[in-house]
């Protein structure tokens, strides 16, 4: 029997899409992958650089925090350099500037060039996901962006357990100086392929055809071609309530993940007496959480939002309820005893803050419209002040109360406040509009 779709003598066969839109996402997923592996490996080393170069406990909270001062301060600037030069440019750029930077952590003989390490690596790191973003806008479907910017999210966590599981490791066999030129090496490749396989809209690549084209613009509200950069509206942009609560939300998500990112082996080692190398493991089961909450937050946000077309349901409700899970996870896991079960309660409490990743990312892409890298560039900016101000505070309530388990009280409140946030979030107001 035929089962083939009928049609007209003469008339072409029906075109089957390229799956060009989807090389896209794999090449800014490994983007993400390469970013977290070179900025997470500090953490599980940070004891073992300390003790070598003969650093304080307060040193250390400085070196670790030095990569988020110029990270948060120059995702605004980033954005709009990738706005106004393009995410191929962009990307190229920031990936081998944190190479570089990655190198310099490996050669430092002393703090000061750690910190400039650091701080360089930071500022290529910052434009990486509003440029992200933004290549998204133009690139995927709106029924199907906060899946490509969970999936993007599975990408950062893929970096950060990989840094978790194999930085240790890695330093029992080579000295911590050669781990961290070991881990610059794969973003000066990714660059060069990047730089051959990217272009900055659907329509500027010879290999997308028309059908993935009709596919890529189905439900846009905003072109999908080429052309000079908007100016940007920045009245407008800081005038937006719905930007506003997105950054409320956003420190509380960042600073909470910092804890994780920065701080977390010290902690288990200090209060559960676990090793360097097991405290990496312990650290890559919390992140396996988060890389699980980055993929199902993405597929439940779409789905809420395939069904309802509800965007205040899709993002401000996700956020919200998910957030306010977490912060009762992370409370429990400071009452329990068991090492075991203490990290079990964090690491489903980080799955659950991670569940709000995608629904923030998408959020920009809903009220930044045209304006997409600035928008998610000043909500990071937010997160990442407060991102690096977390291991400076951590360390200082070390010093003043010589008590580590404190810092699970306060991190239960930030992520209430964080859900407070997210409710108050409307993505229905876009910067066009004046929302």
């Amino acid at each position: 029997m035929n089962t083939k779709p009928y049609q007209p003598p003469g008339a072409a066969p029906a075109q089957r899409p390229t799956w060009i839109r989807h090389e896209v996402l794999a090449l800014l997923t490994v983007a993400a992958t390469l970013a977290y592996l070179t900025r997470n490996a500090v953490s599980v080393g940070e004891s073992t650089i300390r003790e070598d170069l003969g650093l304080t406990i307060r040193q250390s909270g400085w070196f670790m925090a030095a990569f988020f001062w110029s990270y948060a301060a120059l995702q605004v600037p980033s954005g709009a350099m990738a706005h106004r030069r393009g995410t191929r440019f962009a990307m190229v750029a920031f990936a081998c500037a944190w190479s570089v930077a990655a190198v310099c952590i490996g050669i430092a003989p002393g703090l000061w060039l750690l910190i400039v390490a650091q701080l360089l690596m930071g500022a290529a790191q910052a434009g990486l996901f509003p440029a992200s973003c933004d290549a998204i806008s133009r690139w995927t479907p709106l029924g199907r962006r906060t899946l490509a910017c969970g999936t993007m999210a599975v990408g950062m966590q893929v970096g950060a357990i990989a840094a978790s599981m194999t930085t240790g490791a890695l330093m029992d066999a080579l000295h911590w100086r050669w781990v961290f030129v070991l881990f610059a090496v794969p973003g000066f490749l990714w660059s060069a392929v990047f730089l051959m396989r990217f272009r900055n809209h659907p329509t500027e690549d010879a290999k997308v055809n028309e059908a993935e084209l009709q596919i890529i613009r189905s439900e846009r509200t905003s072109p999908n071609t080429p052309g000079a950069a908007e100016p940007t509206p920045w009245g407008l942009i800081f005038r937006s309530s719905a930007l506003w609560f997105l950054c409320g939300q956003q420190i509380c998500r960042a600073s909470g993940y910092m804890f994780f990112a920065s701080w977390f082996p010290t902690f288990l080692q200090q209060t559960r007496g676990v090793s360097v190398t097991d405290s990496g493991y312990l650290q890559a089961l919390v992140f396996t959480g988060t890389l699980t909450g980055s993929l199902f937050g993405g597929l439940l946000t779409d789905w809420i939002w395939q069904r309802t077309k509800s965007l205040r349901l899709s993002r401000s409700g996700v956020g919200a309820s998910f957030l306010f899970g977490c912060a009762v996870l992370i409370l429990l896991a400071w009452f329990v005893e068991s090492t075991f079960l203490a990290v079990a309660f964090l690491s489903i409490g980080s799955m659950l803050a991670a569940m709000a990743g995608p629904c923030a990312f998408a959020a920009t892409i809903d009220i930044g419209g045209d304006h997409v890298p600035q928008v998610y560039g000043i909500m990071n900016m937010c997160g990442n002040f407060a991102a690096a101000a977390c291991p400076i505070l951590i360390a200082e309530i070390f010093e003043w109360t010589s008590n580590w388990t404190i810092v699970l009280l306060l991190f239960a409140a930030i992520y209430l406040f964080g859900a407070i946030c997210w409710a108050m979030v409307d993505g229905r107001r876009r910067i066009s509009e004046g929302g």
